[in-house]
């Protein structure tokens, strides 16, 4: 089953995860994308304030991509809960 990110936090943990994935370091993944190490550490504690490039850079470094869809109606009822 894929994953399904709804907040910033979410977003950043996938990230996170895929990157550990690819055993690579932020400071790696950052030479990859030319961003600073800081802007990968940003990015993965969910702050707000990322850029849509700078998400759309650091998804191809790890060779992944953005799918939007509508959301299902069983995720509505787990959003209830938060």
């Amino acid at each position: 089953m894929e994953p399904i990110a709804r907040t910033p936090k979410q977003i950043g943990a996938e990230i996170r995860r895929y990157r550990r994935r690819k055993k690579l370091s932020q400071t790696e993944l950052a030479a990859k994308t030319k961003l600073r190490q800081a802007t990968i550490s940003t990015l993965e504690k969910g702050q707000t304030g990322t850029q849509l490039r700078t998400l759309i850079d650091i998804l191809a470094a790890l060779e992944l991509e953005l799918v939007i869809r509508p959301r299902s109606s069983a995720s509505k009822k787990i959003e209830d809960l938060f």
